[in-house]
């Protein structure tokens, strides 16, 4: 069964009727024609499905397709992994780099709007706990009710994990609706995560086993996702307890790094299927795709572009040999003729990132100035008008198949959960616990699939730094890097006092190409500590009695 985002649509309407219902005396209480009652709904396992069905659409918050983790973008634009085009509000590149800039503009008021998820989470967390209620007193049978309870419980933990990696404290409210309270305080940390780790194991062991990775949710999706939030709870035994489940499942790596992005591969433990005929699309590739894709089809409005992979990023791949190449040619001012060593990297290097003479949809990209795909200077030109500013375009997640200047909704699948990241979840556990060779095992499988040399002998600083290497590069821009280095607490040190660069590359009249180092930052980035923790939204303060505002946000 296909789960798209007209199953919400659908199944919003069944959930609004569990708590819209017509009042009537118990004598005249008979079912109406016009309406789907709570009565109809939980006494029918198919009404119910469609109900649960609502939260379904929800999953691609988790990713790059949606704009959940970063109202104004993605979240690697607050790091040193992507840079946002200009500061134009037109081209929605202005709010990423603001944010990344820091400084005074980061009031309470202001992250809650472009990062915050609060209210919205807490509606979904009460919508679900209000199809627990209802599904406590379903009449259908005991194995519906597991498997139903099982996808409900995925989602509560789902909304919290999301909660807690933002805010570090949560409010927790059950099935039990009583207990909806305006004025109610925050639960501990501990106790939060605890609650987490059990609606994810209760999933886990109630949901169905399948490899498939399209349809409804499954007991894998509730051990990745188990594996995934534990790491900030720094429960290093429950990541290793989800990994080690998983393992006996029957998932296998991609032979190669692409394919794991495809649709229902062997590594996909989740997927989310959009769908071009129930217009449940995306607009990813029309601002993230070469410019040059809308300027070749002879449009002139311009997109594309919104952001482009930094020259820092590209320095983080390892030659395809192993080991990082010697970038110091190519950091000059002046600029230089020799061609940067793009061919030499590793093959995730190739699938992520697209560079000048890179090959795509049929042509060669011209990242360069005048050339098809183009060129913006930060700050000096107002606008990219799908141009990149750092010699670069973003490969990895973009539909190389999509005619997008034809049609900008794209269909590109999202993948929520796969095995790599959960073999380097593994791996982090296992160094958290002191085991460095399992550690290296399961970075090593990650390695393997892409044919670098196995990591061996580390411990300490320096297998961390691995860990923290194979992840950034293994796991690039699907949405991951900027919280893990919030939750590594090195966000404050890494992205602040530092900027941007890209590679301007200039055409010359005998056909070579000259590479000049250039700054794509007009001022440092600026993470502050207070950014570790989200500020409690206005709203809520003045709702209820019993929360202040966080110290560092006073």
């Amino acid at each position: 069964m296909k789960i798209t985002m007209k199953a919400k649509y659908l199944g919003v309407g069944l959930l609004t009727a569990l708590v819209t219902l017509s009042s009537c005396n118990d004598f005249l209480d008979t079912n109406p024609t016009d309406k789907v009652t709570k009565k109809i709904v939980w006494e029918n396992p198919s009404y119910a499905e469609m109900a649960i069905n609502y939260f379904y659409a929800d999953i691609p918050n988790l990713g790059p397709f949606n704009n959940y983790q970063c109202t104004a973008g993605l979240p690697e634009g607050l790091t040193d992994e992507l840079k946002y085009g200009n500061m134009n509000y037109n081209s929605l590149c202005f709010i990423p780099s603001e944010i990344s800039y820091g400084g005074v503009i980061l009031s309470p008021n202001y992250v809650d709007v472009y990062m915050g998820v609060w209210g919205s989470t807490y509606e979904e967390i009460r919508r679900v706990n209000e199809a627990l209620s209802n599904l406590a007193v379903a009449t259908f049978g005991d194995a519906d009710k597991k498997r139903f309870e099982g996808e409900l419980r995925f989602f509560r933990g789902m909304y919290y994990f999301e909660l807690m990696k933002r805010y570090g404290q949560a409010i927790l409210y059950t099935a039990d609706l009583s207990q909806i309270n305006t004025d109610k305080a925050l639960n501990s940390e501990a106790d939060c995560w605890k609650f987490i780790y059990d609606d994810l194991k209760f999933a886990a062991q109630n949901l169905p086993t399948s490899t498939s990775a399209t349809g409804r949710l499954t007991s894998g999706a509730a051990w990745a996702m188990m594996s995934r939030a534990m790491l900030y709870a720094k429960n290093w035994a429950a990541v290793k307890e989800a990994g080690d489940a998983i393992f006996q499942m029957g998932y296998t790596l991609t032979a190669t790094y692409p394919e794991a992005f495809q649709s229902g591969n062997s590594e996909a433990i989740f997927q989310y299927t959009y769908d071009a005929a129930s217009n449940i699309t995306h607009d990813f590739d029309s601002y993230y795709a070469p410019g040059g894709d809308h300027t070749l089809a002879g449009l002139t409005s311009n997109t594309g572009g919104y952001g482009t992979p930094t020259q820092d990023m590209v320095e983080e791949y390892e030659l395809a040999t192993g080991g990082k190449p010697n970038w110091a040619t190519w950091h000059t001012t002046t600029g230089t003729t020799t061609e940067p060593p793009y061919t030499q990297l590793e093959p995730r290097f190739k699938a992520t990132i697209l560079y000048n003479g890179a090959t795509w949809r049929n042509r060669t990209i011209e990242p360069f100035v005048g050339g098809a795909d183009g060129w913006c200077q930060w700050q000096v030109e107002p606008k990219a008008d799908g141009r990149t500013t750092t010699g670069y375009y973003l490969r990895k997640l973009v539909d190389e198949k999509h005619d997008y200047p034809t049609l900008q909704a794209s269909t590109q699948p999202f993948i929520a959960f796969r095995l790599a990241e959960v073999y380097l979840n593994y791996a982090e556990a296992c160094f958290r616990l002191g085991d460095n060779t399992k550690a290296m095992e399961y970075i090593n499988k990650v390695r393997t699939r892409v044919s670098l040399p196995n990591v061996s002998g580390l411990s300490g600083d320096d297998l961390f730094d691995a860990i923290r290497h194979e992840r950034k590069v293994e796991m690039a821009f699907e949405g991951l890097y900027y919280w893990d280095m919030r939750r590594w607490n090195l966000a404050s040190t890494q992205f602040s006092g530092v900027r941007r660069h890209g590679l301007k590359v200039e055409k010359n009249a005998s056909g070579t190409f000259t590479y000049t180092y250039v700054n794509v930052d007009n001022q440092n980035l600026n993470f502050p500590e207070k950014m570790y923790r989200l500020p409690i939204p206005t709203a809520e303060l003045n709702n209820n009695k019993e929360l202040t505002q966080f110290a560092e946000w006073k």
